[in-house]
């Protein structure tokens, strides 16, 4: 568990990034600090793992002060997946991969099957991409290897930069599914700065919302759409917010599983929920046969997708 006490980062007198920051980052979770450009969750993330020092509170790392720890042994103890990559250009990509298991001193052979493991993780066939250097790979591809390289030394800890923030629509959405289900394999201790509010309810269990140095709120998506702790914590969301959570979340949420009528328009269970609102709208209909490879499975109504809020799936 990470926790944060009274953390500050000052510069100069007045000049406060982070102010009085209490937070705590529960095991196994993903928690996004969300906020607008300047509220300081990339200077908190930063404190975390020592590459900017606080001017006051602590980190505490499973109730360890931070402070007592060797910097370069606590990073590399924590994976850091940052927008940039930062890929080395001369190293392929297993070598990439393998940087901190070789900096650790791990047996090589059993690093070379966990960087294999890893590729094949993040949907990158390792026969393939191996051998590849950075200027080979798409944007996408090199984030994979991003990530790939963060969970190499298997950390407790991952700290992620706005990861997804320079892909494209497309590559963005494919790679955050594919996070998702990593997480939810995994069980890492995440921590995510974004300022994407759809990238936050897709992928968080938990979003501090800061804003001009402090945290605003804390909780579930559902607290903060519904239950929201200032009125810029409303503002911040917007008034879709329901809608947003909806695209977080698969249509086979709301299925009830069964037969589909003939005739029936139908969605795919891998597409979101507020896709299904948006075809339900398109063809003047309250209900939608839902198919998985092509086959029906189910179906989801209008009525149920009503129920995205408070304690919703």
């Amino acid at each position: 568990m990470i926790e944060v006490q009274g953390l500050e980062k000052r510069y100069g007198e007045a000049s406060y990034a982070v102010r009085d920051l209490n937070l705590v980052f529960p095991d196994g979770e993903l928690t996004a600090l969300l906020g607008p450009s300047g509220c300081g969750k990339t200077t908190t993330l930063r404190m975390i793992n020592r590459l900017i020092e606080p001017t006051a509170g602590r980190v505490l790392l499973d109730g360890r002060d931070t402070r007592d720890l060797n910097p370069e042994a606590l990073r590399r103890g924590i994976g850091y997946v940052i927008q940039q990559i930062g890929l080395f250009p001369h190293l392929n990509v297993a070598q990439n991969v393998a940087t901190v298991p070789d900096l650790l001193g791990r047996d090589r052979r059993d690093t070379a099957r966990r960087v294999d493991d890893l590729l094949a993780l993040v949907g990158l066939d390792p026969a393939v991409y191996r051998h590849k250097k950075p200027a080979e790979l798409s944007g996408g591809q090199a984030q994979r290897v991003g990530v790939a390289r963060a969970l190499a030394a298997d950390p407790p800890v991952l700290l992620m930069d706005e990861p997804f923030g320079a892909l494209d629509p497309l590559a963005r959405d494919a790679l955050q599914d594919a996070f998702r289900d990593i997480q939810r394999r995994l069980k890492k201790t995440v921590v995510m700065v974004t300022h994407d509010i759809d990238e936050a309810l897709r992928l968080s269990d938990r979003i501090a919302l800061m804003n001009a140095g402090r945290l605003e709120q804390v909780g579930t998506a559902d607290d903060l759409i519904h239950r929201p702790a200032s009125a810029f914590v409303r503002q911040f969301l917007g008034e879709d917010a329901t809608l947003r959570q909806l695209a977080g979340q698969p249509v086979a949420a709301f299925m009830t599983p069964g037969p589909v009528p003939a005739g029936m328009p139908c969605i795919d269970a891998t597409l979101n929920a507020r896709s299904a609102l948006s075809v339900m709208l398109r063809d003047g209909t309250d209900t939608l046969g839902v198919t998985r490879g092509g086959e029906p499975v189910g179906t989801v109504a209008w009525s149920a997708l009503r129920t995205a809020g408070p304690g919703s799936a």
